[in-house]
């Protein structure tokens, strides 16, 4: 087993909140956020990006993973229908919910195999 790098737990919470000010900026900045690169469907990498760093750091600060991958799957689906609903220059997209699906799991498959590398040494998960 890899010894821990002992991040304190503040600083976990620092890498989760601010996971979750990107998140929240990307899905409901009133025009998309970044370039598109000239690459088409290149959002696909930032809605991966987003939901997977949310994932990640709430699973280094144990969070159960089944509440956070349910609120995760829900907030995928409801920003599809809020963009459509509410933001004139966004639009809501199927592709992006798969996209975000596909972060969250790998999100949360990562943060599980490194939690005990990270977690302060009194968390046990």
């Amino acid at each position: 087993m890899p010894n821990r790098v002992r991040v304190p737990r503040w600083l976990l919470w620092v890498a989760f909140i601010g996971a979750v000010a990107v998140q929240l900026y990307g899905l409901y900045a009133p025009d998309a956020p970044g370039p598109d690169a000239g690459i088409p469907h290149f959002d696909k990498v930032g809605h991966f990006s987003i939901f997977a760093a949310v994932a990640v750091t709430g699973t280094w600060l144990c969070f159960s993973s089944w509440w956070l991958g349910l609120a995760l799957v829900i907030h995928a689906g409801a920003s599809e229908v809020l963009q459509t609903a509410f933001l004139p220059h966004r639009a809501g997209d199927p592709a992006d919910f798969v996209t975000d699906l596909i972060g969250i799991a790998v999100g949360l498959w990562v943060g599980h195999l490194t939690r005990r590398m990270v977690a302060p040494r009194t968390s046990d998960c």
